[in-house]
């Protein structure tokens, strides 16, 4: 499914949720291991060569296992995922940094390793075969698959891999470019399927191997066959080269795009892909609006539909196909970390400098009448950006939580070291302004010298108005933030909402043009470095991955340490303390959180039964029952 954008510094970040306390040379003495001296020159230095790599713990899958616990290694292969998209897209390049990309476009590429979806933060070798690394991390060798090609049929070589990572550093979102190029200061081709990354001394070797692990593979032949025209940083129509199992069929700009499954598709058969990638073509349908999206899942234009919207999955599943047994409607656990979404406030407006003034925009949300009034009571409040996690942090800083926090001297704000974590305020849910806590807000707004006028608008002692503007590109938003924005009228704040179409919305999101914007902080179990992406004071200015632009001598500390620990605990009590702090900057109004998917689909669809916990999977695990597919065109339910 489509999902929100995410920072590409590190590969997917799963995390269980269960005792994990294993320091790294555990992990090192639990691994299918071969090790071998380093060099006649360094007889002290041994080498780890493994099949895929843990950052913390064991891996769960042994060398030569046979396919994940999770797929179904005789699932059909055949049939049709098709789903729908809102919006627009005028690129198929997905690492543009101007336009919108076409769903699934990035799909297009692998990388040298594949995450787990059933365990911490474990990846296996996919485009490699295995992988060496000294004990101290300073570097990584991955050994490639020979068999591995290119959707033209070409190998996939040491020298792509190395391609790619260089194009990404110089092509790429600067963000990305600039925390990788402090990191990883080298890329070397030492055969023909042989890569080897070096990495910058003095700096903490956490998520570096699977960073690199990570990178999607381009083919260096198509770009330099023409590298005016394509270039990573620019739009374009015309897709480009992976390795992956599916190519792009077919598109009609705004309306569909059709992905195929190569028929010569090279790793069918290596364990990591057993059971997976089912469908013979992937087809997404393109809306400008969800009600239109929602009468052609009714009428089978498409027929898999993961819902993000409380009205319509409480009020729009009454149709006849639902009620006959041709549609079938579930919620299915979701075990990640809730994302941490909101409504967030752009730092570098001047009228959000104040503390008190986005405290104050905070109160003028209710979130229980909303839930209540406006979502059928089907979300919970969001706190914590590690929402119900054991990362979240409660209660007063204690043990070694408080001693990370008294570190940072002078830098902290001293409240946190004597006060619970910042929670959501609560509000009345059977009315929409909550006059108690609006009046908390306008007596903040008088004391950080934003008066109210005759007119009944607030304004500074520069005589300047107080202005918020809640930019959106989507029509679902618009029931929640019309009152949101209501309530900060009665405050006195000069504010509108205005919905602009997708193209507008993303330029001016990506150059932070906005005051306010719907928007979210992708949280993970096992956080590393993309949290310099999300909060890191060097990217805080163009990263769009921190819309906020939030940053901090606190803030920047923290995630040295997280990206430093060597140890579960050290992990844990180091992002408690960075959850504690970034509540405490009141820089975004906490909105909900679910905590499962709502999912569905035309009853021609099946799973396995042990579903992963970090994964819905619909794209690569699930598949199609034929017959159940035929028996619905027959009867004239489908087409």
């Amino acid at each position: 499914m489509p999902t929100e954008e995410e920072p590409m510094i590190q590969i997917s970040t799963l995390r269980a949720k269960g005792n994990w306390r294993v320091p790294v040379a555990a992990f090192v003495a639990g691994l299918t291991m071969l090790i071998v001296p380093f060099s006649p020159g360094s007889a002290e230095e041994k080498i780890i060569k493994s099949h895929g790599f843990a950052e913390f713990g064991d891996l769960k899958y042994p060398e030569g296992f046979a396919h994940f616990d999770y797929v179904n290694p005789d699932a059909p292969k055949g049939g049709e995922l098709s789903y729908a998209a809102q919006g627009t897209f005028d690129s198929l390049n997905p690492f543009t940094r101007q336009g919108r990309a076409a769903a699934r476009s990035a799909d297009q590429y692998e990388s040298l390793l594949y995450p787990s979806y059933d365990e911490p933060a474990s990846y296996y070798g996919l485009v490699a075969e295995s992988l060496e690394y000294p004990e101290s991390q300073d570097w990584v060798i991955f050994n490639m698959r020979p068999d591995a090609r290119f959707s033209d049929g070409t190998p996939v070589t040491a020298e792509d891999v190395v391609f790619s990572h260089n194009l990404l550093l110089d092509q790429g979102l600067q963000s990305y470019a600039e925390a990788v190029r402090k990191r990883i200061p080298k890329a070397e081709v030492l055969g023909p399927h042989r890569v080897k990354f070096h990495f910058a001394p003095d700096i903490p070797r956490r998520a570096l191997i699977t960073q690199v692990g990570g990178t999607p593979i381009f083919s260096k032949a198509w770009f330099e066959a023409d590298p005016e025209n394509r270039r990573l940083d620019q739009p374009r129509m015309v897709p480009g080269i992976g390795s992956a199992p599916y190519v792009m069929e077919s598109f009609d700009v705004n309306r569909r795009i059709v992905y195929k499954r190569n028929p010569d598709y090279w790793g069918d058969e290596i364990n990591v892909n057993v059971g997976r990638n089912n469908y013979d073509t992937i087809r997404i349908e393109y809306f400008s609006d969800s009600i239109a999206a929602m009468e052609a899942f009714k009428a089978g234009e498409f027929t898999f539909r993961q819902e993000n919207n409380s009205k319509s999955w409480a009020t729009s599943y009454d149709f006849p196909a639902l009620s006959a047994g041709d549609v079938v409607k579930q919620e299915l656990e979701d075990g990640n970390v809730p994302t941490a979404a909101g409504f967030v406030m752009n730092m570098d407006r001047p009228q959000f400098a104040d503390i008190r003034v986005r405290e104050a925009v905070q109160l003028a949300f209710n979130f229980e009448w909303t839930n209540e009034s406006l979502q059928y009571g089907l979300f919970q409040q969001r706190h914590s950006f590690w929402e119900g996690t054991h990362l979240e942090a409660k209660g007063l800083p204690e043990g070694r939580e408080l001693e990370v926090l008294q570190a940072l001297g002078d830098d902290l704000d001293p409240a946190l070291l004597t006060s619970e974590p910042i929670r959501a305020h609560s509000s009345q849910a059977d009315r929409q302004n909550d006059r108690r806590n609006l009046r908390a807000a306008m007596k903040l707004l008088d004391e950080a010298g934003w008066s109210v006028g005759s007119d009944g608008v607030r304004r500074n002692a520069e005589g300047q108005t107080l202005k918020v503007e809640f930019l959106s590109d989507d029509p679902v938003l618009d029931r929640i933030a019309v009152p949101f924005v209501d309530n900060l009228k009665t405050m006195g704040i000069d504010a509108i909402y205005n919905r602009i179409d997708n193209a507008q919305f993303t330029l001016r999101r990506r150059e932070r043009d906005f005051d306010i914007i719907s928007g979210a902080y992708r949280t993970s179990l096992q956080p590393s470095t993309g949290l310099y992406q999300q909060y890191g004071q060097e990217a805080a200015a163009f990263s769009v991955f921190n819309p906020a632009g939030i940053s901090g001598p606190d803030i920047e500390a923290l995630i040295d340490n997280i990206v430093a620990a060597t140890e579960a605990e050290e992990l844990e009590a180091n992002t408690r303390a960075l959850d504690r702090v970034l509540r405490s900057k009141r820089f975004m109004v906490p909105t909900w959180y679910l905590g499962k998917h709502w999912v569905a689909f035309w009853n021609m669809y099946e799973y396995p039964k042990n579903l992963p916990p970090y994964a819905l999977g619909v794209e690569d695990l699930w598949w199609i029952n034929a017959e159940k597919a035929a028996e619905l065109k027959a009867s004239g339910a489908l087409r």
